[in-house]
């Protein structure tokens, strides 16, 4: 009789895409058959326990041993893992296109390459751990990890983290939504579009009037979207012409918004002031794209950049960042590539789950 965890694995490959065997090749992550490792199959399986399963190199080279799957050192591992990272990358780019995912450029972005930044604090194991603050960037269309930072937690989040080049179009949320930021982004002949964060700096409109962004949105109604042209200026700076898109959220976002809102100040023992409270109830965006971009596309595009931060917190919660690989770029890049994959591999489980029957999943 069959193990139950080889039926598992012959039901996982069912949620990989066609022809990640040859890719495997193709890619570079099997170049040859070595010895330890009998198939393209059991180098994923192999992968999979140190990705999925959150082993360490050693435990990982254990575990594959005793189930027959590989047998590896640790070292031999670690290579393998850099040798795989574009072929990681691949897998989850081609299951999220499966997905309708967003993977196809829209034509109205066509001259602009779309990157999500984002940051998150992440502990070493150990009481003696230390934290570190992973800075990374992915492109949206394709799902590509294209440039990452570790530093010290006391480091900040900020676009003039990240090498930006004429075309770039970055993605950011509240965190990134600062004047600075944004004069770094344009000095290098690109465009941002970040979640507006209430009382980073002031607005004024074209008379020089300073404007309250919850009397400039108040009037909207649900779904309806607006866009303003103003200046943003902050104490000792320059000011600098933005463009301001907002949407009201429905009755039901808005709430949700709302208590998750008092829920993480509550934690913080902070109070939320009534206009920032107000401000809840709205989507508003800072961006530099021009008028020939609507303000729905401008919303549209910050709504999917919302699916992707959604994936990052599923990864998040996933993985133990703990063992991330500090030094080797090639190492740390196909780290994150796995780890996208699992991330796309659980939801795919979770969707086929919505529609399971006792005869299985579908071939």
């Amino acid at each position: 009789m069959e193990p139950a965890w080889n039926e598992n694995w012959q039901c996982l490959q069912r949620f990989l895409p066609n022809g990640w065997k040859d890719m495997a090749r193709t890619l570079g992550a099997w170049r040859r058959q070595p010895r330890s490792i009998a198939s393209t199959e059991a180098l994923l399986r192999l992968l999979l326990i140190h990705l999925a399963d959150g082993c360490s190199l050693r435990e990982a080279v254990v575990r594959a041993r005793e189930g027959n799957v590989a047998s590896v050192s640790n070292v031999a591992l670690l290579k393998r893992l850099r040798a795989s990272g574009e072929w990681l990358r691949w897998m989850a780019v081609e299951m999220l296109r499966r997905r309708a995912g967003p993977c196809v450029r829209p034509t109205w972005l066509e001259h602009y390459c779309v990157r999500v930044v984002d940051a998150s604090v992440v502990c070493e194991p150990g009481s003696t751990g230390t934290d570190w603050r992973v800075h990374y960037s992915l492109q949206l269309y394709g799902l590509q990890c294209d440039e990452f930072h570790i530093t010290g937690p006391k480091v900040g989040e900020s676009f003039a983290r990240f090498g930006v080049s004429s075309g770039d179009l970055m993605l950011g949320d509240r965190a990134y939504g600062h004047l600075k930021g944004f004069r770094y982004v344009l000095g290098h002949d690109g465009h941002f579009l970040t979640r507006l964060k209430n009382k980073a700096f002031s607005l004024r409109n074209a008379a020089r009037n300073t404007c309250s962004l919850a009397g400039l949105v108040e009037p909207l109604e649900v779904g309806e979207a607006g866009d303003w042209a103003l200046v943003g200026q902050a104490k000792g700076q320059e000011d600098l012409p933005l463009r301001i898109c907002a949407l009201r959220l429905s009755e039901e976002a808005a709430a949700e918004s709302i208590r998750r809102a008092k829920k993480e100040l509550r934690k913080k023992q902070r109070s939320l002031d009534p206009e920032t409270l107000a401000l809840h109830c709205y989507v508003i965006l800072a961006t530099s794209l021009p008028d020939s971009i609507s303000a729905h596309q401008v919303l549209e595009l910050y709504r999917t950049r919302w699916q992707i931060e959604l994936a990052f917190k599923r990864l998040k919660s996933i993985i133990g960042l703990g063992h991330l690989p500090k030094e080797d770029e090639e190492s740390a890049k196909a780290w994150l590539h796995g780890k996208m994959l699992v991330a796309c591999l659980a939801q795919a489980i979770v969707d086929e789950g919505r529609f399971f029957s006792p005869w299985g999943y579908p071939l």
